[in-house]
């Protein structure tokens, strides 16, 4: 019997933070990425661990980009993993780290696996990820030659630690005293034919797989599933490390490190956490890999597998014998673990929370800021916002001492206080300030709604009106052309009508950058506040918004969040938050409030919009999810909704959707870096590669669609109670 603890960490690693200044350390605890995996370590060793998985590219960060195509970044890789070759806490425990690797002049994402400063393997990464917003194809090269190894010549920095001239670098497996461990590299876990399949088969019996996925909505289940299925039927340890946080970029990983057997989830980590280093570890018996293994088909095919190299290490990662046991207690099994699934709702209050932290800390700023306009929208991201104040307070209360540390310093206090962010309203009314800026169309509901908002959740609020800024532009246009330019409702043509609701709305980014930078000054402190928008993903991709209003801003947490879903966050939020007031934005009618009410008309969203928040989801799960076009989105629909909406009534909707997204797509070269938390963004960063000039009336396309419309029969009739039916 061979009993292990093994581990599997999340790491807050930041993109090029390889080595944290003196200053950082004092503020961010571990610091750098280089202390954060000595720190990880060194926690695994406490915990009696003998192997240690980290994130992805850990490093230097997952998200550094074309930063991986410069010298410097392998350089200053290789110092780093020099620095952990010579510690103390890299000594006696075997070491899976991530970096960046130049072999022959062409550049690899590797796993180097070290144990007693000599460096064991270094595996390239096989299959890149290179959908959606990864882009691995652009820095790094593929390792092609499956199962082969070739020498490696290390540079000098290392040779001065290991002694080593060269090690071998390719497709091979690591062999201790007591078992086999193999490399499987995040997106390999994901691909058809993955490598666990045969090292499985060739006796590797511990698979490490470090990763650096984010988050979306609802993703969880899938890679839950397939680490489970990965040893389900092959049978072995599964370890899965995840970086956490936001490294500078519109992504939040989501941790969750686990660690599976024999397809049980035996440990689990958290998705959504404050802590810069979480360190996850199960006690195993390797003698049940082997128990599971012993079936008649599975050694059929094993012994018909080719060969991997190994690598072998005199080594062992259990202790042997019950004899040379330290504590009884290692004798325990980690038992099965019921999976933590987070609801939509609950990872819509986390997630972005979490990026929201990292990114105000990182940045050095003193706080956020919200055009808080009375709407659900500007709720939700002013919630989102007390959410993290939320979790900070939590943290506080618990001890951490790397968030008081950064909560005392973007409050303003000196490097000597003994502040404690215990209470999240108080901590919110120091760092968050919210903002409704009114006008003559503004009503008294958005009004109180937006001020009632702001006393609940503690931030300080400024209320304005701005009719005054509004008229001097106005007249200003009237005295330079001689004309006038009327609303809708008072006789004036629509262009005449768009441009007055866009001054109110460009009027109002000039004022919230103005009130951001100095509203710290007017308290009395020093620095500015980051600028937060509140455009959601249906309104983004319908391009229902200004151009360079407030959707313009520094960041938007809820860029990629649906309308749906924000509903359902904003009641969840409610109860869990104790914010009774939100009951009254989820029943309020979603309207601008740029042109004048009268007695028989009111703006509101969805009629300006010729479409529903619920159709415009489906629009966007198709488009992007489903890569549908205007045509075969139209035949899909036909199937959909055929039931309640006749082949002419769906041609309408979604030719409507088509020539309304293509005529706006221009605005999403310009859209608010966005937390990416769906599917169908429409992020033209890197998410959605689309040209921002189309013929927006797809005269083919549409065509066709017409053709097939008019022939179709319409069964909406045959079934008119399903009118209702949902769209979603």
């Amino acid at each position: 019997m061979g009993h292990l603890i093994t581990v599997a960490t999340s790491l807050n690693q930041w993109a090029l933070d390889f080595e944290a200044s003196l200053g950082d350390i004092h503020f961010y605890g571990p610091g750098g990425n280089l202390e954060r995996i000595l720190a990880s370590i060194r926690i695994a060793k406490e915990r009696g661990a003998t192997l240690r998985v980290g994130p992805e590219l850990e490093i230097t960060g997952y998200g550094c980009l074309d930063h991986f195509l410069e010298g410097d970044t392998a350089l200053h890789s290789w110092e780093v993993l020099a620095k952990i070759l010579q510690s103390e806490e890299a000594k006696d425990i075997v070491c899976d780290i991530g970096m960046p690797v130049m072999h022959k002049n062409v550049i690899y994402n590797c796993r180097v696996i070290i144990h007693n400063a000599r460096i064991l393997l270094i595996r390239p990464k096989m299959w890149l990820a290179n959908d959606g917003n990864y882009r691995e194809l652009r820095f790094f090269t593929p390792w092609q030659k499956h199962r082969q190894v070739e020498d490696h010549y290390i540079p000098r920095i290392i040779h001065a630690v290991t002694g080593q001239t060269k090690v071998p670098f390719g497709d091979a497996v690591v062999s201790t005293i007591d078992t086999c461990i193999g490399v499987e590299l995040c997106e390999e876990l994901f691909t058809p034919a993955s490598p666990h399949i045969l090292m499985g088969l060739d006796g590797v019996e511990i698979f490490t797989n470090s990763s650096g996925s984010h988050h979306e909505l609802r993703k969880l289940y899938r890679r839950v599933d397939l680490i489970k299925e990965a040893t389900m039927k092959v049978g072995g340890v599964y370890l899965y490390a995840n970086q956490q946080g936001c490294d500078g970029d519109r992504l939040y990983y989501d941790g969750c490190a686990m660690i599976a057997v024999n397809g049980r989830i035996v440990a689990q980590g958290s998705q959504f956490s404050l802590q810069d280093v979480e360190v996850v570890t199960a006690t195993i018996d390797i003698e049940d890999v082997r128990s599971h293994r012993a079936t008649s088909s599975r050694s059929m095919q094993a012994a018909e597998a080719e060969r991997y190299q190994r690598v072998e290490v005199d080594f062992a990662l259990s202790e042997g014998k019950f004899g040379d046991t330290k504590d009884v207690r290692e004798l325990t099994i980690s038992p099965t673990y019921e999976v933590r699934y987070h609801r939509p709702e609950e990872e819509i209050a986390l997630g972005p929370a979490c990026w929201l932290w990292d990114y105000l800390r990182r940045s050095r700023t003193q706080g956020y800021f919200v055009p808080l306009s009375g709407g659900i929208d500007s709720c939700a991201t002013s919630v989102i916002v007390f959410s993290m104040c939320r979790l900070v307070a939590e943290a506080a209360r618990n001890g951490d001492e790397q968030v008081i540390a950064d909560a005392r310093r973007i409050a303003g206090e000196p490097e000597d206080s003994a502040y404690v962010p215990s209470d999240p309203r108080e901590f919110s009314n120091r760092i968050f300030h919210t903002c409704y800026m009114g006008t003559e169309n503004s009503s008294v509901d958005t009004r109180s709604r937006a001020k009632d908002l702001a006393e609940a959740i503690g931030s300080h609020h400024v209320d304005l009106n701005m009719d005054t800024l509004v008229t001097a532009v106005r007249n200003l246009f009237a005295f330079i052309t001689g004309v006038k330019p009327q609303f809708r409702v008072h006789g004036g043509s629509a262009a005449e009508n768009l441009a007055l609701q866009n001054i109110q709305a460009r009027l109002r980014m000039v004022i919230a950058y103005l009130f951001a930078q100095l509203l710290p000054w007017v308290r009395g402190r020093s620095g500015g506040l980051l600028v937060l928008g509140s455009a959601n993903v249906d309104e983004s991709l319908r391009g229902y918004f200004t151009k360079y209003d407030c959707s313009s801003a520094d960041l938007n947490p809820i860029g990629a969040i649906s309308k749906t879903d924000l509903k359902k966050f904003i009641a969840y939020a409610q109860d869990a938050f104790d914010l009774p007031i939100l009951s009254t934005f989820l029943d309020a009618v979603p309207t601008a409030e740029l042109e004048p009410i009268t007695e028989d008309y009111v703006q509101a969203d969805e009629a300006d919009m010729g479409m529903t928040y619920d159709e415009l989801s489906v629009f966007g799960r198709l488009r992007k999810v489903e890569k549908c076009g205007p045509y075969s989105m139209f035949t899909k629909l036909v199937h959909e909704w055929g039931s309640f909406l006749s082949p002419l009534q769906i041609a309408e909707k979604v030719k409507h959707f088509f020539f309304e997204h293509a005529r706006n797509r221009h605005k999403m070269t310009t859209l608010t870096p966005s937390y990416h938390a769906e599917q169908y963004s429409p992020d033209d960063n890197r998410f959605d590669m689309r040209p921002f000039l189309y013929p927006a009336r797809f005269p083919w396309q549409f065509k066709k669609i017409d053709e097939v419309a008019a022939i179709l029969p319409d069964k909406s009739t045959q079934n008119a109670h399903a009118v209702k039916a949902k769209t979603e």
